[in-house]
């Protein structure tokens, strides 16, 4: 986890410090350098501020609160991801209404019990333009329309929580855009307008990695996505709700799950999500034997390809029909 973290906050603090010290002059490495950034804040949000908020990076809670940081450093909100992840997603997994995960916009449609629209159909093609957009998105209006939807549903309801928590975010987003924006657009002698254009490339790049990663692990055929009975209560126990909604993949890749926080183990991530990703792999064994014994699903896919494309196929089925067995 070290040696990742190092890794992760280089690839995305060099670059940024390569440019705003006013060394580039060419677009092309320009570019180059948002790009390498891009793959650092998709390391950083998948593979050191994922398992601290969780308080699996350490046994320190310290350390935890402080490597979670990474994720306001990276331009996003650590306290909405821990409620949008940590609660909404983890507890309700694709419960529609209650997961927050698959509350998506009208024009991009997760789950069979959500309203289907006519531009659905061709949500397999454009839903991947969105997945680019997703951080570019979070950095701006994201994190504060969130907020404030999370308070009117009862977080943040203590005494000054709320407006000290605004604060906060602002504050980590004008640092953010200051060494990610501002002060490249002063000091680089660019034009302005391809500078913003790399810096949007930089998120292009990050959406895409990990809106893909986190979609492939619910949004697929063969999850189920219960709904609660007239009482509010879904069918089943807590680990079979996990297990039956929760896809892996790639699991013989160890450089990619590495790289990728250890995120192709789902199901042991939402199984025990206190544990730290690295010990992903050695559980995975135990708990698919667990699930064969007890007759539990163990959803899995063999490679990336394999579920990148059968995602596509659950986005053109969502697309076409009103209701999909759960």
């Amino acid at each position: 986890m070290i040696a990742k973290s190092v890794l992760m906050l280089a690839l995305f603090i060099v670059p940024l410090t390569i440019i705003n010290l006013g060394l580039i002059t060419g677009p092309w490495l320009l570019f180059l350098l948002y790009f390498i950034g891009g793959l650092g804040m998709a390391g950083i949000g998948m593979g050191i501020m994922h398992d601290a908020i969780h308080g699996s990076y350490s046994r320190n809670k310290t350390v935890n609160r402080f490597m979670g940081y990474t994720m306001n450093l990276i331009g996003a909100s650590a306290t909405v991801w821990r409620i949008q992840h940590n609660v909404l997603h983890h507890t309700y997994p694709n419960i529609t209404g209650a997961d927050d995960d698959i509350n998506a916009p009208f024009f991009l449609r997760f789950s069979p019990n959500a309203k289907r629209y006519w531009l659905h159909r061709f949500q397999f093609v454009y839903a991947w333009f969105f997945y680019c957009l997703s951080t570019i998105s979070w950095v701006t209006t994201k994190d504060f329309v969130r907020i404030n939807r999370y308070r009117k549903m009862g977080f943040l309801n203590k005494k000054n929580e709320f407006r000290k928590e605004i604060s906060i975010v602002i504050l980590w987003k004008l640092i953010y855009y200051s060494f990610a924006l501002v002060l490249p657009l002063i000091i680089v002698p660019i034009e302005p307008w391809i500078i913003i254009l790399a810096f949007i490339s930089m998120h292009l790049v990050t959406g895409f990695l990990i809106s893909t990663v986190f979609q492939i692990a619910h949004i697929m055929p063969g999850v189920a996505f219960p709904m609660p009975d007239e009482n509010g209560l879904i069918a089943g126990d807590w680990s079979m709700h996990q297990m039956a909604t929760t896809t892996n993949f790639a699991p013989r890749s160890g450089l990619f799950s590495w790289l990728i926080g250890g995120l192709n183990y789902q199901v042991e991530h939402h199984l025990l999500p206190n544990i730290c990703h690295i010990h992903y792999k050695n559980l995975s064994g135990i708990v698919a034997e667990t699930a064969k014994e007890f007759g539990m699903p163990y959803h899995t896919q063999k490679t990336l390809g394999g579920a990148i494309w059968n995602h596509i196929k659950m986005l053109h089925l969502l697309g076409k029909r009103t209701a999909i067995a759960t």
